[in-house]
């Protein structure tokens, strides 16, 4: 990975927090300006935190996903948690996204507990202004603003784009000069792709139930968009196994079940790329695929990382 250093350019890490349905995914499609945001539930791994890129002329910020901070109800949620504080030690700048309301709940004062820990300073970005007057703004900023010793407070409307920008503007003020950490193609391409990969991955997983004991891996060998008015992609995307047997079991009679696994998944690729898909599926087997090269280079894990 290149590391190209611009003049006045800055680059970091944020982590964005909140509860659940106060607009995160909202506010990432806004500043970001493309469906990629994909929050998920389950532990991440390293490559998987990488949420999404914000780039401009001004510098680069890296979204890594914060693993739920909820308490830990078991042993799961305790890695989890742990996760999440990891991250805070990691990142150079954190955003709490709360709802525009003078009420702080459970869910938010034990946040804002996890928050104490974090070394990285702390926005707090008060979303849904839209749906308030002007005044019970001010007394939404009054609730909060000693509940934690915050960085800023910007308010915003993620679903309308009013302050989005400024709290872009904002952002950059926190982060220093620093490296192009990913390159343009990388930033459209790769989370694209990626959930393109997922998706199809979990379709073949949910149609073929247990049948593959061994699991499969889902490489995109091509995504295209065709030149013209109707917004048309052309994908087409591997489904990786480790056996020979369990390729007949993919490919199915007549390659019935393959047929069902691609057109299960075009609609949700359709649905998440908001137009229309032609998608074309393989299977391959490749032995130990998941000791070798092959899933480092066609799953985002790049030699140095």
């Amino acid at each position: 990975m290149n590391h190209k250093m611009q003049e006045n350019f800055k680059s970091g890490f944020v982590t964005l927090v909140g509860r659940p349905n106060v607009g995160k995914s909202t506010l990432m499609n806004r500043m970001i300006g493309q469906k990629i945001a994909i929050t998920s539930n389950k532990p991440q791994t390293t490559r998987n935190r990488i949420q999404t890129v914000y780039h401009d002329d001004r510098g680069q910020i890296v979204f890594l996903d914060t693993p739920g901070i909820h308490k830990a109800k078991n042993k799961l949620g305790e890695f989890m948690v742990t996760a999440a504080e990891r991250t805070f030690q990691e990142v150079d700048l954190v955003l709490w996204l709360v709802e525009a309301t003078t009420f702080i709940g459970q869910g938010e004062r034990h946040i804002a507990e996890e928050l104490k820990k974090s070394a990285a300073p702390v926005i707090l970005v008060m979303n849904k202004i839209d749906t308030v007057k002007k005044e019970q703004v001010l007394e939404c900023i009054a609730a909060y603003k000693d509940i934690l010793d915050f960085a800023e407070i910007v308010p915003v409307s993620a679903r309308t784009g009013e302050s989005v920008e400024h709290l872009i503007t904002t952002m950059f003020e926190y982060l220093e000069e620093g490296p192009q950490f990913y390159d343009e193609d990388t930033i459209t391409d790769q989370p694209e792709r990626q959930i393109v990969a997922e998706l199809i991955r979990e379709k073949a997983l949910r149609l073929l139930q247990d049948e593959i004991p061994h699991g499969i891996a889902v490489s995109i060998e091509q995504m295209k968009e065709r030149k013209g008015k109707n917004r048309l992609m052309d994908i087409d995307a591997t489904i990786v196994c480790e056996r020979d047997s369990h390729k007949g079991i993919i490919i199915g009679k007549q390659g019935s079940m393959l047929k069902r696994i691609g057109t299960a998944a075009r609609k949700e690729i359709e649905d998440f790329l908001q137009m229309k898909v032609n998608l074309k599926l393989w299977v391959k087997v490749k032995k130990d695929w998941r000791d070798s090269d092959f899933l480092l280079k066609n799953f985002g894990f790049k030699e140095n990382d």
